[in-house]
């Protein structure tokens, strides 16, 4: 009965709603931002560069790129590629490409919505994200609850049982360690970090994110060097495929458009969560350098390309360059198979590795973005915080001895929910954020550095705290020079 239930979920919202609603988002904020992720992307490289700085209420926007990239960089880059690849062809990997493109600008609209609407907590740390702009921006407190409990569903407790999942799955196959006692390790080093808050997770990002991205990386690049003759051939069959021009060789299978559409889409977005809102939740704790919301939405858009573009695409790489791409839904199976035949037996227990990193990096970001939006239910109360870490916990022990389609399937209806309610609200609120852009654009155009001055959006005026975005007084604003 679950599994009828939610497989029927799945195909509405994946087969009709969202793939319509995230594309069309994408392109629409694409086309309202003269295509920003193309025409600002040198910039936001720059942006990435000056982001090490961050205040006592705020991390530093280079901790927040490392948190969003422990949520993003997990599950979705190793197995989900290649469950993606295995249900819908090489072509999926195609549509992961645009949605990421699209979503590039998505990220932009929802990180620095996050960052104009939040908030400070107890602790005088700064907390936003969608639940936050819904409440605040739209006066709509009901449709942040709404998000906010999917959200807590689908990060705080399906996603980090998808994590546990892939991880216990890796070290099975490869080291045969009983996915038992490895569930048991996860909790107690899970249990280890969360319970120091946002800060802890960030602090660990910090350190384990760019290590294990370049890692993978790099060997990725050795593998696609070492059979560079196959390239194009690659490129050409994942266009083919994306369009159903193109039949398989390995076992003549016929993969459709929107079988290819549907399944990279929703792969690509439990990559890289453009649109989905979760990413917004942590974009929000920043203390953005230069010191406006936009800034922080330029550091979002380098996340999801990083995320799909790069890491994405190294793991379809790896796995359409070893010649199997039907061997069925058990993704991060597929992906060791792959990398094991290109270099060697070690190339399994690297991707285990990785796999362990990747995805106990992912829980708990999950639970940090979670944490944000229990918060906002509570009323910023922390009594609830104890109760909920058990569950989490809890969750990453089910995942661990979990049947993987139902969990994965779980996974993708409760990120639909999520994606559907902050789409709404992006749309409704996109005026705003566009001009907030555009103000930062005409003050690097003007050759200043660029600085928020809450004075310019009446609106803000009753929804804004002057604590977190003041008045600038014209002198204040003149002086702003580069």
């Amino acid at each position: 009965m679950l599994e009828t239930t939610v497989n029927f979920l799945n195909a509405l919202l994946w087969g009709k709603l969202l793939v319509y609603g995230l594309v069309g988002a994408g392109l629409y904020f694409t086309i309202r931002l003269a295509f920003i992720q193309l025409t600002y992307f040198k910039h936001s490289i720059k942006v990435m560069t000056m982001s090490r700085q961050g205040c006592e209420s705020g991390l530093s926007s280079f901790q927040v790129f490392c948190t969003s990239m422990a949520a993003r960089v997990g599950a979705g880059n190793m197995a989900g590629v290649a469950v993606a690849i295995g249900a819908g062809g090489p072509g999926a990997v195609f549509w992961m490409w645009l949605i990421a493109m699209l979503g590039m600008a998505t990220a932009m609209v929802e990180s620095t919505l996050a960052q104009v609407y939040k908030t400070r907590d107890h602790d005088n740390q700064f907390r936003g994200g969608p639940a936050y702009y819904m409440e605040k921006g739209l006066g709509q407190r009901w449709m942040g609850m709404l998000f906010s409990v999917f959200l807590i569903i689908a990060f705080g407790l399906v996603f980090n049982a998808v994590q546990a999942n892939t991880i216990t799955g890796a070290m099975d196959v490869v080291f045969s360690v009983s996915p038992l006692y490895m569930g048991i390790f996860l909790v107690i080093t899970s249990a280890f970090v969360i319970v120091g808050g946002l800060r802890k997770v960030a602090k660990v990002s910090e350190i384990v994110v760019p290590i294990m991205a370049v890692a993978y990386i790099l060997i990725a690049f050795v593998i696609v060097a070492s059979n560079i003759e196959q390239l194009p051939g690659i490129l050409m069959l994942i266009i083919k495929s994306a369009f159903g021009w193109q039949e398989v060789a390995a076992g003549g299978v016929a993969y459709t458009v929107a079988q290819a559409m549907q399944s990279g889409i929703a792969r690509g977005l439990f990559s890289n969560e453009a649109g989905m809102g979760s990413a917004a939740n942590v974009a929000a704790s920043a203390s953005p350098n230069p010191n406006h919301p936009a800034s922080q939405g330029f550091v979002q858009m380098i996340g999801v390309f990083s995320d799909t573009i790069v890491i994405c695409t190294a793991t379809a790489a790896i796995i359409l360059l070893s010649g199997d791409v039907t061997s069925g839904s058990d993704g991060i199976k597929m992906t060791i198979s792959a990398m094991t035949g290109h270099v060697g037996t070690w190339g399994g227990a690297f991707v285990a590795i990785a796999i362990l990193l990747f995805c106990f990096t992912s829980i708990i970001a999950n639970y940090s973005y979670a944490e944000t939006n229990v918060l906002f239910l509570s009323g910023n109360s922390r009594k609830v915080l104890p109760l909920f870490r058990v569950c989490v916990l809890g969750m990453v022990m089910f995942g661990a001895v979990a049947k993987i389609d139902l969990v994965w399937n779980l996974a993708d209806v409760s990120m639909g929910l999520m994606a559907t309610v902050n789409i709404i609200a992006l749309v409704l609120l996109s005026g705003l954020a566009i001009r907030v852009i555009n103000d930062y654009r005409d003050q690097i155009k003007a050759g200043k550095v660029p600085e928020f001055d809450r004075s310019k959006f009446p609106e803000l005026q009753e929804q804004v705290s002057e604590d977190i975005w003041p008045d600038l007084s014209p002198n204040e604003a003149e002086q702003i020079k580069s």
